[in-house]
């Protein structure tokens, strides 16, 4: 039974009293003590004014939680009991509250991004794994990387004549581009 929270064990401890077992048998069976078992119905009997005011606030946090479908987190409630209430309240009531009313927030998927992207060119097979030339200038193979340059990343694009593997013309930029293959 350690497993289950006081809370609940007060609560089947109360109701079994009530049925004309012995206090005492009860919180050791629960593994609770009697004090804190008395404490706990003191606090069911008597309400005091903060728990009056936490019931009031559950009330509006389940009408966030309805209204948005459950997508608000502790954080975003809190934001939203100020904006909508103008209420100040600590982040660490609100997510007591929401603890004490077992909701949470719904973790939404992420979206593939669809934004503007420049188009590409996917080139055919022409050297076809042969890579030696009879002559100079017939086959040129080109590669980017980047080289780390004062802490920033600069991008190399180059082009190489595969007769003597010597490279013919380069390019650098600081963003990998359609301009930077585009060799001027």
């Amino acid at each position: 039974m350690d497993a289950v929270p006081s809370g609940k064990k007060f609560t089947v401890i109360n109701e079994l009293v009530g049925n004309g077992y012995n206090v005492i048998l009860l919180c050791q069976l629960a593994t609770v003590s009697r004090s804190g078992f008395y404490k706990w119905v003191k606090h069911q009997v008597s309400s005091s004014p903060k728990r009056i005011e936490d019931e009031a606030m559950k009330l509006k946090i389940m009408e966030c939680h309805r209204k948005l479908r459950g997508i608000y987190g502790y954080r975003r409630v809190k934001t939203w009991l100020y904006r909508i209430y103008g209420i100040h309240m600590n982040y660490k009531r609100v997510q007591r509250l929401m603890n004490e009313l077992e909701i949470k927030a719904v973790i939404r998927r992420k979206r593939p991004y669809y934004g503007k992207k420049e188009a590409y060119v996917i080139s055919g097979n022409q050297l076809n794994r042969e890579f030696k030339a009879s002559q100079s200038n017939t086959k040129w193979v080109t590669d980017i990387t980047y080289l780390m340059f004062n802490g920033q990343r600069l991008y190399l694009s180059a082009i190489k004549d595969l007769y003597n593997n010597e490279i013919v013309a380069y390019q650098i930029s600081r963003k990998n581009d359609l301009k930077l293959v585009f060799i001027r």
